[in-house]
């Protein structure tokens, strides 16, 4: 893979680099972020595989200028397919600090950078994009060439997060259905719904993260399903809140993801 490649999105749609390779071969100074060039991100990413749990999940926070506002910037998509290719390595299988999943103490650095990476999707789903064709008269694409190279690769992000889907541990589970929902809208990969249905089904019986289960419950909605019998009571109460104008989560968050 030449730098090149690296830098004009030639890079196959279903295929995620070496992480390596993504460092080294990316010419990281001359990618924009939300903050200028991205010629420091590599000692940020380097991180992300440090013995340290703590060091990790404090650099997945100091990726912020590549998503600043929910945005995309020329940067983002090297970022990303970085994040991708590390979720099978070792180092993350570490749990980090201080916060709590179920009856656990300690989250998955797995499951935070697979958080990341959801929230990026997300940014880029088919209901952001048809936002943004509403104000930009349907040339939004066309002027959102970063946006654009995320969704194209969409393939490989799934190809990366799926494997996590049947995880053992339920943080990095269901983190990853979670991210895998806006990634199947891609065409070569909603013949992976069904499949995904059932993983979201039993998420909602298994699961009280009101994040998690809101993404659950408005994917089957926007798939045609009547998610009556799968709401519990705090969703009713969560869904009211936000019709009401409630708190900026919409009810649905207790913290953003990672």
């Amino acid at each position: 893979m030449t730098r090149e490649n690296h830098q004009s999105g030639e890079l196959t749609s279903d295929e995620v680099p070496h992480h390596q390779s993504l460092l080294d071969c990316t010419d990281w100074a001359s990618l924009g972020t939300a903050r200028g060039d991205a010629k420091l991100l590599p000692a940020v990413l380097s991180r992300l595989l440090d013995p340290d749990p703590t060091v990790q999940i404090r650099a997945i926070s100091e990726l912020e200028p590549v998503c600043h506002q929910n945005s995309f910037y020329e940067a983002t998509l090297s970022v990303s397919l970085y994040v991708a290719s590390i979720l099978a390595h070792p180092a993350t299988a570490a749990v980090g600090p201080d916060r709590p999943t179920g009856p656990e103490r300690g989250y998955p650095v797995r499951a935070a950078l697979l958080d990341w990476l959801g929230s990026l999707a997300y940014d880029a789903d088919d209901e952001c994009l048809a936002i943004g064709e509403r104000h930009f008269y349907g040339d939004y694409l066309a002027d959102y060439a970063e946006m654009r190279a995320f969704r194209d690769h969409r393939p490989a992000f799934y190809r990366a997060v799926s494997p996590f889907l049947s995880d053992e541990h339920m943080a990095v589970r269901e983190a990853a259905i979670v991210a895998a929902l806006p990634l199947i809208e891609h065409p070569d990969l909603t013949r992976h719904r069904n499949e995904l249905g059932l993983r979201v089904h039993r998420l909602l019986a298994d699961s009280t993260n009101r994040y998690s289960r809101s993404r659950c419950l408005d994917a089957l909605k926007n798939w045609g399903y009547d998610t009556t019998a799968l709401e519990s009571a705090a969703d009713v109460a969560a869904r009211t809140r936000h019709v009401r104008g409630g708190d900026w989560t919409g009810g649905y968050m207790d913290e953003p993801p990672f």
